[in-house]
């Protein structure tokens, strides 16, 4: 739990050092390596877990899919996800991964990414995911080159644990009493929910996106 608070706190810094900088340079992936003051489970306080960081950044979404599979395949998991105006590189999905090299995991995780501007896709998608064992991680908007303003969606299969289908629902609507009515009627048929965003998107202007699952039955 701590180290996935480290890492979204560590998105937020990359992104805000990056709507304020001037370099011109750009880097599309910047591995970083850092110490956590504590450990994961509480090692005491001299003797601290050692932790890898891999920041990946890109305009586009198919892109980021390959880096993030390609450092899973390095031993690195997901820990978190933000689209937003860089300075590096304009409007971009910027995802953050974290290794600990006493627990080196390669080619354990696999990760599916989606992003689309139409629920019904969306939802087709994110289906076939959990179909196949994908398992919902995050969610952001992103403004891409191709598709304009798109809701982007991780999800990460475990190949080494046994697969467990998922039932997806995602829900979309400019009116918040409309949305807690869904929500409620989705709880009622035992959905979860996971995830949620609040902004303008090209599914139907200024939107609440929510995603919630239930096992496949």
């Amino acid at each position: 739990m701590l180290i996935k608070s480290f890492v979204l706190m560590m998105l937020l810094a990359s992104v805000a050092v990056a709507q304020n900088s001037s370099t011109s340079a750009r880097s599309s992936e910047t591995l970083i390596r850092a110490a956590v003051v504590r450990s994961l489970g509480g090692v005491q306080k001299g003797n601290p877990a050692r932790v890898e960081y891999r920041l990946l950044a890109t305009n586009k979404t198919s892109t980021m899919q390959k880096e993030m599979n390609q450092a899973a395949d390095a031993g690195f998991r997901y820990g978190g996800v933000m689209g937003g105006e860089t300075a590096f590189g304009g409007s971009e999905v910027v995802v953050v991964m974290y290794k600990d090299p006493a627990n080196e995991q390669r080619e354990r995780f696999q990760y599916r990414l989606l992003a689309t501007s139409k629920t019904s896709t969306m939802q087709k998608e994110m289906q076939e995911a959990g179909d196949a064992g994908y398992e919902y991680q995050g969610q952001t908007i992103f403004s891409s080159t191709f598709g304009g303003r798109e809701v982007v969606v991780i999800l990460e299969r475990d190949r080494e644990a046994e697969k467990l289908a998922w039932e997806y629902k995602l829900l979309a609507t400019s009116k918040t009493a409309t949305m807690q009515k869904e929500l409620s009627e989705a709880g009622g048929a035992g959905f979860s929910f996971v995830g949620v965003t609040v902004a303008e998107t090209s599914f139907g202007g200024k939107e609440v996106v929510s995603i919630l699952r239930r096992p496949r039955q």
